[in-house]
């Protein structure tokens, strides 16, 4: 699976599992985030330390993205996880 798919498919990235209304939101938001990352990353070329700014902007980037991802993963619990002879799990245990 290639890179571009993992965040750019709906079907495969972790966004996945949310409802679609949601993962269309997040979408949205991160591009553009990232449209503004690389708008500023160009616009920075004419100061000193352009490379500095376009790199901080790249790396902040990533983990905002990567922290949206991460915290969209639904938490397992105990329930999730069927007992081995088939009865069900139940709140008050």
């Amino acid at each position: 699976m290639t890179m571009v798919k993992v965040v750019m498919d709906p079907e495969t990235n972790p966004l996945r599992r949310l409802p679609s209304a949601q993962r269309f939101q997040l979408m949205v938001l991160l591009s553009v985030m990232w449209t503004t990352i690389f708008c500023a990353s160009a616009s920075a070329w004419i100061w000193y330390g352009e490379l500095m700014v376009g790199h901080l902007l790249v790396a902040l980037g990533i983990i905002a993205t990567t922290f949206v991802f991460q915290t969209s993963q639904p938490k397992m619990t105990y329930r999730d996880f069927p007992a081995r002879d088939g009865s069900t799990r139940y709140d008050d245990v």
